[in-house]
């Protein structure tokens, strides 16, 4: 069980806002409009601390969110898990070329496969492929999606795959999940043939520091997250090197532009809006701290990993 605090999170935001400018970091590079945190800035954030602290709307509106486990939370999650999900624009376009790259008729492992949107990528190669996933009702998708995949119940700590059989193993948005990094690697490393590429996509974790964790609600309406874990560049490269795995590649990319949002001059509703859409609705409470905040922060984490020879 987690409290969030949406007024905690906004006061957060301008701390780490005042740090940024305090230490001059808070800038996009090239982009000199954003150059401008001295004296005003500083003091226009102290003054909305002071609004936020003042805000009635935000007394009282904290929530305690309960963590539930990947079953539980992609049972629910499954039928609106496919779209839209902007996070399947960064790992999809990697893995179409790796796919494109490989020998035709490769055996491609789709590790945390869910609803089969990768493996339904690698098989439209031309490649054979296998899917694990510890959730039914996303299998269920997955086979109905790609009829000609070997679907197959599993955990990421036990794959049910032989011993050096893939040729690619992919696994995108799961890693997140695992308390431990190092268990999970060395699975894929197992499973992967020498020379084999491991291609891990997953939410930067920064973001998930800061708060952007899939959100599902239970039968009874009650709040829940998946429980998350925050691993950090080190902990991927420790994990893969005791998994006989080197590094290949690593790319962080930055969150996308988006289309710009018309100023209609409409005031913004008060609150920090339904609980479904924090941190994001959160940011708008401050929206001056959340972009200093968040200034360059990468939306993702893709590694490309290789299976060095026994």
């Amino acid at each position: 069980m987690t409290h969030e605090n949406p007024l905690a999170y906004a006061l957060g935001l301008e701390g780490i806002a005042l740090m940024r400018a305090f230490t001059g970091t808070g800038e996009l590079p090239g982009d000199p409009e954003r150059a401008g945190h001295g004296p005003a800035f500083v003091a226009a954030r102290v003054a909305e601390i002071r609004r936020l602290l003042d805000d009635a709307s935000l007394a009282g509106a904290a929530v305690d969110v309960a963590r539930v486990d990947t079953v539980e939370g992609y049972r629910i999650w499954s039928s609106t898990y496919d779209g839209p999900n902007t996070a399947f624009d960064y790992d999809e376009p990697v893995l179409a070329g790796i796919s494109a790259a490989l020998p035709p008729d490769s055996v491609v492992l789709d590790a945390a496969c869910g609803t089969g949107r990768l493996a339904a990528l690698a098989a439209g190669s031309g490649h054979r492929v296998v899917g694990v996933d510890s959730s039914p009702d996303m299998l269920a998708m997955a086979r109905e999606r790609v009829p000609e995949g070997d679907f197959r119940r599993g955990d990421l700590h036990a794959l049910p795959v032989d011993d050096a059989s893939a040729d690619l193993v992919t696994c995108s948005l799961a890693l997140t999940h695992v308390p431990e990094l190092g268990p999970v690697l060395a699975e894929f490393g197992r499973v992967l043939r020498p020379g084999g590429l491991l291609f891990v996509a997953d939410i930067h974790p920064e973001q998930v520091a800061r708060g952007v964790i899939p959100s599902v609600r239970r039968a009874d309406g009650s709040p829940a997250r998946l429980a998350s874990y925050v691993h950090r560049t080190g902990d991927y490269v420790r994990a893969a090197l005791a998994a006989g795995l080197s590094v290949h590649r690593c790319d962080e990319p930055a969150p996308r532009p988006g289309p710009e949002a018309e100023d209609d001059g409409a005031a913004r509703e008060p609150g920090p809006g339904p609980w479904e859409v924090w941190p994001w609705s959160l940011s708008d409470l401050a929206p001056e701290a959340a972009d200093t905040a968040w200034a360059g922060m990468p939306a993702m984490v893709l590694w490309q990993f290789v299976r060095q020879a026994i």
